[in-house]
């Protein structure tokens, strides 16, 4: 086998006859030779089937068609006295196209090297030792050259974040660090489309060749490819109306110790957070939050894996990092059950699937981490109602911490409560609905329930701070509820009524006969009292009668209507609801809720306490 330093045979003697695949074109060795006048005197044969790979190739949007078509138009333009350009072979029958993946292109190259007496130029090296072996003359090129720098690295700084290149503009660059980002002119000078297409040539040669490097989506109208810690999007026309290259890289690689969290956050990382949601608007510093979490998970000794499109988180070896499989982050998902991870971060949750596979993983008892954009907490959660059961949402998602200008702006954690919504005096009114508290403080700042047929997220106002008179009132209520309970909490809802949370045996005491103690009590306060347990059963197992009733599943209990039915499902909690004025509870069958219900009901394996 020959290589690129090897002469070429003397012109004027014996003419070489070269037989070019498809390798050898789009890698535009041939033109860099004529050029450099290594290959002045040659007939260049390109195989049928070549072009037709080639035109396959660029028919599907793929990069390497492009190329290797622009390839063959720069040698027609090359074509002189000397060196000649000739089409030979026939086009392929059905069968060679069904077997072109196994290598069936490559066998036909070779039989018209054969009978043409020609050598094979190829930049593959496994069709360059199959050719040796049977005999045929070849001359192998590496395709690629490592660089100490592409031109994209040598526009970027220490502290550009960000780097915007398009045809007829000057090169742009954000720089600076989260918080303090500032656009910069790299140069006055305007690019061209050629100097683009430059660019793009050695990013993706790079990509192909260089570790660490891969393309995640392949076009020619549109690509985005990982090169080291850079993600590059590529767009032409007619996707955009001017060729235009963009680079995103992190600037920062930093650990938790670096964010200062608190003691109690930590400790709430490290113990009780199992379904995380890291939001934020773009560019503040999600990803890299996501992966120093990623890290202090792994060093805690837990198994973590990532799910990312493209893959651009910076963390360790030992983190394996997920894309999509077959297309799809269901198909990841089921893998991931298979491989069994203690947690995953899932970097970018944006489209239904997204939300959908994040929770399915979750409820799977796999700890999870989700990458989400928003302007605000609360939106964060507002992403999941509408594609979740509200009901399940705490289920999910149980710590939100908020990123803003690279730093931990707020922590919020969710959980569900039977009770009546704040401003809502009737007893009758009270609904399962998720409470979002400011972690540091554990103050109630949303209420979301369900009210008619929306889902409404209500902003509690001054629960920051409760006022000097509202401590008083509680620490008076807390004496009179403690002679019942040592460990009772109180929450002041509004001016008229109080919310307490007691151990479950202590229920029925502060109740009394037949209603009789608590009515004493909110004489005695002069203020409405809601008892709640502090877990969501009071342990009391009933039974029940079930009854399909059109589009709805009708539950009928012996218990007083008002009372609160909780369903498991064997020792997991589904849902609460109301009993109505006819002992009944009423699932739709259609529902997430109605469908999980009709499935443990066949099992055997639904309970009801109240």
């Amino acid at each position: 086998m020959t290589t690129k330093k090897e002469n070429t045979v003397d012109s004027g003697i014996n003419r070489e006859r070269i037989v070019s695949d498809t390798s050898i074109l789009i890698s535009g060795i041939l033109t860099d030779l004529i050029a450099k006048g290594e290959l002045s005197d040659a007939e260049i044969i390109i195989p049928e089937f070549v072009v037709e790979e080639l035109r396959a190739q660029a028919s599907k949007g793929r990069e390497i068609g492009f190329k290797g078509l622009a390839e063959m138009k720069k040698l027609r333009e090359l074509e002189s006295k000397n060196i000649t350009i000739v089409k030979r072979g026939r086009r392929q029958t059905y069968e060679e196209i069904q077997l072109a993946k196994y290598g069936r292109i490559d066998a036909l190259i070779m039989d018209v090297a054969r009978d043409e007496n020609a050598t094979i130029y190829t930049a593959d090296y496994v069709q360059a030792l199959v050719a040796e072996a049977e005999g045929i003359k070849t001359r192998y090129f590496q395709s690629y050259e490592k660089k100490v720098k592409i031109k994209l690295e040598e526009m970027l700084t220490d502290d550009t974040m960000s780097l915007h290149l398009k045809e007829g503009t000057a090169p742009m660059a954000k720089r600076g660090t989260p918080g303090n980002i500032a656009l910069v002119k790299v140069s006055d000078e305007k690019l061209t489309a050629e100097q683009l297409e430059e660019i793009i040539r050695e990013v993706m040669d790079a990509a192909r060749y260089e570790e660490d490097s891969f393309i995640e989506v392949a076009g020619h109208t549109a690509s985005v490819i990982q090169l080291g810690d850079m993600r590059i999007a590529i767009a032409r026309p007619p996707f955009s109306d001017g060729i235009e290259v963009t680079v995103v890289r992190p600037i920062a690689k930093l650990s938790l110790d670096d964010y200062k969290l608190s003691d109690k956050l930590k400790d709430r990382l490290a113990k009780s957070a199992d379904g995380i949601l890291i939001a934020g608007p773009p560019g503040s510093g999600k990803s890299t939050f996501a992966c120093s979490i990623a890290e202090f998970f792994e060093a805690r000794g837990t198994i973590v894996k990532t799910m990312e499109s493209p893959r651009d988180l910076q963390v360790k070896p030992e983190i394996t990092q997920y894309t999509k499989l077959k297309g799809s982050f269901e198909n990841t998902a089921d893998m991931l059950l298979l491989v069994r991870p203690d947690y995953t971060i899932f970097d970018e949750v944006r489209k239904t699937e997204d939300f959908v596979v994040f929770s399915d993983m979750r409820l799977a008892g796999i700890g999870m981490i989700g990458v989400v954009h928003a302007t605000d907490p609360v939106d964060a959660v507002q992403r999941f109602i509408g594609r979740i059961e509200l009901g399940i949402i705490p289920h999910i998602i149980d710590t939100i911490i908020y990123i803003k200008a690279g730093k931990i702006e707020k922590v919020y954690t969710l959980s569900l409560v039977v009770r009546t919504p704040t401003g809502m005096t009737e007893a009758d009114l009270a609904r399962p609905l998720v409470e979002v508290r400011n972690f540091e403080n554990n103050a109630l700042e949303y209420e979301i329930y369900t009210y008619g047929e929306e889902n409404v997220i209500i902003p509690i106002k001054g629960s920051q701070k409760p006022s000097a008179l509202q401590e008083l009132a509680k620490k008076q209520i807390l004496q009179e509820i403690r002679k019942f309970d040592r460990s009772a909490a109180v929450e002041i809802l509004n001016e008229n009524k109080i919310a307490i949370k007691v151990d479950n045996d202590a229920i029925a005491r502060i109740i009394g006969k037949q209603g009789k103690t608590v009515k004493e009590l909110e004489e005695k306060l002069g203020i409405g009292i809601d008892i709640m347990p502090k877990v969501s059963t009071l342990g009391k197992k009933v039974s029940f009668d079930i009854e399909e009733t059109g589009a709805y599943l009708t539950f009928t209990f012996e218990v007083k209507p008002g009372n609160i039915a909780n369903f498991y499902i064997g020792d997991h909690y589904l849902f609460s609801a109301t009993v109505g004025k006819s002992g009944q509870v009423r699932v739709a069958k259609d529902s997430e809720i109605g469908r999980e219900v009709m499935k443990a009901v066949v099992k055997n394996d639904l309970h009801v306490f109240v």
